[in-house]
Parts: C-alpha cells; sequence; structure tokens
C-alpha cells in the first residue's frame, strides 16, 4: 500500500509537488514542539535568525519530502529537469585517473545528484544507507534504490570495505557527510559557529585511498522547474589529522551551503552529543558564533 501511494505521489507535476509540500512544510512549522525549535535554532546560528526565514526553510524541507516519490520513481523525468554548470569539476578529477569521493549534505534535493551522476553521466557510484528505523519503509526504500549506475551498501563495516575497494579501483563513493556519527566514529570540529560531532570516515577513506574529494549538492529550481547541481572541489593537499579533516570538509560544506541556505536542512539535530562521546570542546579562539571556519562572516 505505501509503495502504491508513492508510485502514485510520483505521478504528479513536480510543480504540484513543490506547491504542496511547502504549504504542507509551513504547516508543521506552524505548530509548537521541537521540530520548529531545532530548526530556528540551528538556522540562528548559522546567522539567520529571522522567522520568515525559518518559515522558508520548513517549507523547502517540505518541498524536498514530496519530490522524493518523483525522483526515486521516475528518475528520467526528473532528470530531463536537472542541469549543472559546472560538472567540469567532476571530469578533471576522473582525467587524474583516480577515483572520487562525493560528500552530500542535506542540502536541496539530495536523492538526485547521486542519480544525475550515475544515469545522466553513466559514471557508476556507490552509496551508502543506513535500514529504516520502520520495516513498512523496507520494501519503498529497496525498490527506490534499485537504480541502474547505483550500488547501495550498509552503513557498516562491509559497507566500508566495499567502499574502499571501489575507491582503489578508480571508483566514485557517495556519502551524507552531515550525519552526527556514534560514538568512536567522530571528532568535534566547527560547523557554522558551534562544535559539531562530525564523522572521521570521509577523511579515512580520503587518505587511505587519496582520492579527490567533491562537494556537491542538487539545488531545487524555482516554480518546479528541477534541479540545478553543484559541484565543488576540496583543496587538496588534504590534512592528516582527522579533526583538521573533518573542519575542512566542515567548511566546504558551509560555502555550499550558504549559496542555497533557505535549502538545508535545518531541523537536523546536528549538535547533539553521540552516547559515549566527550562533551564538546569550546570553540577555537580565532572563531566566533556566526562564522565559518575560515573566518568569514555570515550574511
Amino acid at each position: 500500500m505505501l509503495l502504491a501511494l508513492f508510485r502514485f505521489i510520483a505521478l504528479l507535476p513536480l510543480p504540484v509537488l513543490h506547491v504542496l509540500g511547502r504549504f504542507l512544510g509551513r504547516v508543521v512549522y506552524a505548530f509548537p514542539g521541537r521540530y520548529r525549535q531545532r530548526l530556528r535554532a540551528n538556522a540562528a546560528q548559522a546567522g539567520y535568525p529571522d522567522p520568515s526565514f525559518a518559515r522558508r526553510a520548513a517549507a523547502e524541507t517540505g518541498a524536498m519530502m514530496m519530490e522524493m516519490p518523483k525522483v526515486w520513481f521516475r528518475p528520467e523525468e526528473s532528470l530531463a529537469k536537472t542541469v549543472s554548470d559546472d560538472f567540469h569539476v567532476v571530469e578533471q578529477a576522473l582525467a587524474e585517473n583516480r577515483g572520487i569521493l562525493f560528500l552530500t549534505p542535506h542540502l536541496g534535493c539530495f536523492e538526485i545528484t547521486a542519480r544525475y551522476v550515475a544515469i545522466a553521466r553513466h559514471i557508476p557510484v556507490t552509496v551508502m544507507f543506513r535500514p529504516p528505523r520502520m520495516a513498512a519503509f523496507a520494501p519503498l526504500l529497496d525498490t527506490a534504490r534499485n537504480t541502474p549506475g547505483l550500488q547501495a551498501v550498509p552503513a557498516n563495516r562491509q559497507g566500508v570495505r566495499e567502499f574502499v575497494r571501489t575507491l582503489r579501483r578508480g571508483g566514485t563513493v557517495g556519502l551524507l557527510p552531515d550525519q552526527a556519527p556514534g560514538e568512536g566514529d567522530g571528532v568535534w570540529a566547527p560547523f557554522f559557529g558551534r562544535m559539531a560531532y562530525t564523522m572521521t570516515l570521509a577523511g579515512k577513506l580520503a587518505a587511505q585511498t587519496g582520492v579527490a574529494v567533491i562537494v556537491l549538492a542538487g539545488e531545487r529550481l524555482p516554480r518546479g522547474r528541477g534541479w540545478r547541481i553543484h559541484f565543488s572541489r576540496v583543496p587538496e593537499p588534504l590534512p592528516d589529522d582527522s579533526q583538521a579533516q573533518a573542519t575542512l570538509f566542515n567548511a566546504a560544506m558551509e560555502k555550499l551551503i550558504r549559496q542555497m541556505p533557505e535549502q538545508y536542512l535545518w531541523s537536523y539535530n546536528r549538535y547533539k552529543t553521540p552516547r559515549g562521546a566527550p562533551p564538546a570542546p569550546p570553540m577555537p579562539d580565532n572563531m566566533t558564533a556566526g562564522q565559518t571556519p575560515t573566518g568569514t562572516d555570515t550574511p
């Protein structure tokens, strides 16, 4: 039944899905509670304290949710509405004959990015997934992941080993780098002027395999016109220290998020302290709230 519902939603025109999603996003935001508090607090932490910004961000979260069935079940139709002005960043990395680690934050339509690379650009991508907490969603997500050019591996040691093998063969893999990791899998690093427990996997993979690291996001275009994929190369050489790597990747994500800040998932509990993790240290002396790790003031 759930699968049939999502297939039906996917038949609706993208402009309709975005209008419905933004309306539902604003409705959910209108109810007081933890969701609204966290969204506003995280946005304000990044330098966006205006309540109207928070309402627009909530609307974009709704649009993100409603567009997922379209991307999952009608990928060709979705990719026909997807463009990129800077794919040369990927082409330059491929010309170096080494693998690519794609880092996709929860920004815009993050479901379209890997499909754009794998299907529209014919570059196979291996991605990592976590099993859904609700068993009812398993068949839905299994169907959504069954896409030519995309290989999904579990978020465990087996999946990490497959990532390493793929990168050493010169292949490409994709990660969501702004998820809060579990105990022992992260370090504290600045993120929008506050220390956030940040995964170390991305840095370890890059250090072990010597691949290029590219941050990307699918910007949602106005009036349901589709998406624009942005690619940005992380500067090299990468630092050897895990915390320095995490700081560098967070800075790269911040730069991309500030290009389309309303489309970031500000409601995610990014600053939580995972069970067993050490307490957050103070921010570095050369950084203050509302600044990026490069020291650039927020707008």
